[in-house]
């Protein structure tokens, strides 16, 4: 257990909406449900409310920003610092004219794919295939079945670490694959997209293969992180795992999905340190066979357990 912190950040934000925990569990907060305590979590209200959160917290506290924490793994010994969840007051969707759609960054992906579909907006059924929020595809760039958010991104606008209200053009955000090049300390509040005329019988059919394709080829109702390594350059990474023989290889109730072996899996009572010590297992093989060092997708956070 952490230090409660969280009456002198009440008594600092007598405006504050929002809502403060101490010491709150972390594993509901993650798909792969592991994770000690947040010392504080923080839900606000609105963007207005986490730039005024952010303009008094002392700049020396550690954030954690969380969406639906699908590609996250927070280590056992839990968070010391704030978890931002950005949770209802960021969920919005709104259909703009000129083919475009407004999103906020707690938004999750399917929610923004579905919602182009019924307004005739074609472009935007790879969200169909990311199961995360908007402001992890920001983040990211993420990408799914031939498409990627650098496709797609108009706007996206965002609260720095002082609380000041930022936006970045698609230039501006420096994407690459899996990457963008926007201070990490700047937290997504929302983006707007744009794409092209379709129709939505087509589209829903669209986003309806890429569900099927995912139920058929990825362990989608178990608990795991999504894709866990990067593929390197010219390699697929699930083809180097599997090459190396760690297809299905365990650590307690952590696994190797045999489905889809770019994937972890926790079967139940897997810890984080499970997980992260197959993943560190799993990249010494592959190093060893095939000389290639592959690179984390899955965001580790937070401190190990001691």
């Amino acid at each position: 257990m952490f230090a409660d912190i969280t009456p002198g950040l009440k008594a600092s934000m007598p405006e504050l909406r929002g809502k403060l925990e101490a010491n709150a569990p972390t594993a509901p907060l993650s798909w792969f449900r592991t994770g000690g305590p947040a010392q504080v979590l923080f839900t606000p209200a609105d963007t207005a409310d986490l730039a005024y959160f952010l303009q008094r917290l002392d700049r020396q506290v550690p954030v954690l920003v969380v969406g639906l924490g699908s590609n996250l793994l927070i280590r056992d010994g839990g968070w010391e610092g704030v978890v931002i969840r950005l949770g209802k007051g960021f969920a919005e969707v709104a259909v703009e004219p000129g083919l475009r759609i407004r999103a906020g960054a707690g938004a999750p992906d399917v929610k923004v794919a579905r919602a182009a579909a019924e307004a005739g907006i074609a472009g935007l059924s790879f969200l169909r295939g990311i199961p995360g929020t908007i402001g992890g595809a920001l983040r990211m760039n993420g990408g799914a079945y031939g498409g990627e958010t650098k496709d797609v991104l108009v706007e996206a606008r965002g609260v720095t670490r002082n609380g000041e209200l930022v936006s970045f053009t698609n230039a501006q955000m420096g994407f690459t694959y899996r990457h963008s090049s926007v201070p990490d300390d700047v937290i997504f509040t929302e983006a707007l997209f744009e794409g092209r005329p379709g129709n939505p019988d087509e589209i829903l059919a669209e986003m309806n293969a890429i569900t099927e394709a995912r139920s058929s080829t990825q362990p989608v109702n178990t608990r795991t992180g999504g894709s866990t390594f990067k593929n390197p350059p010219g390699r697929k990474a699930w083809e180097l795992v599997d090459a190396a023989g760690c297809r299905g290889l365990r650590i307690g109730d952590a696994q190797v999905s045999e489905m889809h072996c770019n994937f972890l899996i926790n079967h139940g009572s897997a810890s984080a340190a499970d997980i992260e010590n197959l993943g560190e297992e799993v990249r010494r093989r592959v190093r060893e066979m095939a000389g290639v060092e592959l690179e984390w997708e899955i965001k580790r956070v937070g401190l190990a357990r001691e």
